[in-house]
């Protein structure tokens, strides 16, 4: 900040010091010009021929340097076929005529014929009463005052532009680092949740950090979150492997004659609550990575095209917007779909009806799976989601179908409830998932 903030004050201040100089030079020479002018002016009002075809001055002119030798301040008047005539001032030296034409503007500029002493010189073309001849009038100036005129000007530019320079970036300095005061506070803070243990920002700050804070504090709160999560998961684990590795230690230990019967039994127990927290745990750590996004679509059809061949006596039908998006890793949707389908298949009569919805005003997805079987009770549809949890044991299944789909969407931000289909009479399922930006 402090070297674009130098960079900026050195551009200006040099395209402003050249500015201002421009000005001011040209001020200064314009003024020097304008005395110029006036005694051509006073030259040329003073000049009358005489009886012999020359000019003479009817009256002296008023500057004293005229008469003095290489006073630095001349003036001649030239004419074709007549002798210069020349102030005092110029002793034994003449001045060069520029001008070849008639002109009756007067021309200046600088002249140096003179060696060690440039000139400014203004000079006009007059044709006098009495006189047919064209006389051109001339003054000369040294430009040594002039030229230490704008000398004094530019120092003083060159230093005022310096100290107002060296100003200006001391102040953004003091601005700069004023006003990262907060992100200095930001980081003693974050030291001291590392040293003290502190588990967020509480220390008030300026408005213009706040966000900052607010975003930090939030991270802070998902990662504790994330943390709690999976020492629950971690917990649950321990907790669901601990019953069935007792029953076969027992077993074991008793030398029981069904050992092998009650190992497979509770393996399989092992076997389904290790896939349950898997599931949850590869939702977790992509929910981390972000900006997940999956077409319902596409992956309602993937799952009826495999689910149909567990089923091929089943009828699927699809409907709705083609173009719904969530906010979800495909697989994991893959798999909730998975689970709710194959359950409809299973339980169902013979007919799946899947209906896919957008919510502009939730800003979410809504997806219907509708069965005809014998539906459930209203009275069991919370316990449906208890892990483990069947209503009809004839048929294969691990009961952890509905509760790996409820973990899942929520995991996600999203929600499943339970209903019944008013136009296949069995279970309808509603799963809801937050939309994908576009």
């Amino acid at each position: 900040m402090m070297l674009i903030a130098a960079g900026w004050i050195i551009v200006l201040l040099l395209v402003g010091g050249i500015g201002l100089d421009r000005t001011l030079v040209g001020l200064v020479t314009r003024n020097f010009d304008d005395q110029l002018g006036y005694m051509l002016t006073a030259m040329i009002g003073s000049a009358e021929i005489g009886p012999d075809g020359e000019v003479f001055f009817n009256r002296p002119l008023g500057d004293q340097r005229f008469l003095e030798p290489n006073s630095g301040l001349y003036w001649q008047i030239s004419g074709k076929g007549h002798e210069d005539f020349p102030s005092r001032s110029l002793w034994d030296r003449s001045l060069k005529v520029r001008g070849t034409r008639f002109d009756p503007k007067p021309q200046v500029y600088d002249s140096f014929q003179f060696p060690g002493e440039p000139l400014r010189v203004m000079e006009r073309s007059i044709i006098l009463p009495g006189s047919n001849t064209q006389w051109w009038f001339v003054v000369a100036a040294s430009r040594g005052e002039l030229d230490a005129q704008i000398r004094r000007i530019r120092s003083i530019l060159i230093w005022s532009f310096v100290v107002l320079g060296v100003g200006l970036f001391v102040l953004a300095a003091l601005q700069s680092w004023y006003g990262l005061s907060p992100l200095r506070r930001v980081r003693r803070a974050i030291q001291r949740m590392r040293s003290a243990g502190a588990n967020r920002v509480t220390e008030p700050l300026p408005l213009e950090v706040q966000p900052l804070v607010d975003e930090l504090n939030a991270l802070l709160a998902h990662s504790e979150l994330q943390a709690e999560e999976a020492r629950t998961h971690a917990g649950n684990l321990a907790h669901a492997l601990k019953t069935p590795l007792t029953v076969v230690m027992n077993a074991a230990t008793a030398h029981a004659p069904d050992l092998a019967d009650t190992a497979i039994r509770e393996a399989a127990v092992m076997r389904r609550q290790v896939d349950h927290h898997l599931a949850r745990a590869r939702a977790v750590g992509r929910r981390a990575v972000g900006m997940s996004r999956a077409t319902v679509w596409d992956s309602v059809e993937a799952v009826l095209r495999a689910v149909g061949r567990l089923y091929p006596a089943t009828r699927f039908d699809l409907d709705g917007n083609r173009e719904a998006a969530v906010a979800i890793e495909r697989q994991d949707l893959d798999e909730i779909l998975g689970n709710l389908i194959e359950n409809a298949a299973k339980y169902g009569g013979g007919s799946v009806f899947v209906t896919v919805d957008v919510t502009n005003e939730l800003q979410c997805c809504e997806i219907w799976v509708e069965d005809d079987g014998a539906g459930i009770p209203q009275a069991e549809h919370g316990r449906l989601f208890d892990r483990g949890a069947r209503l009809d044991t004839g048929k294969p299944g691990t009961g952890l179908g509905l509760a790996i789909v409820r973990d899942v969407a929520e995991i996600y931000g999203g929600s499943v409830s339970l209903d019944q289909s008013e136009d296949l009479g069995g279970l309808l399922v509603k799963l809801r998932l937050p939309r994908a930006m576009a």
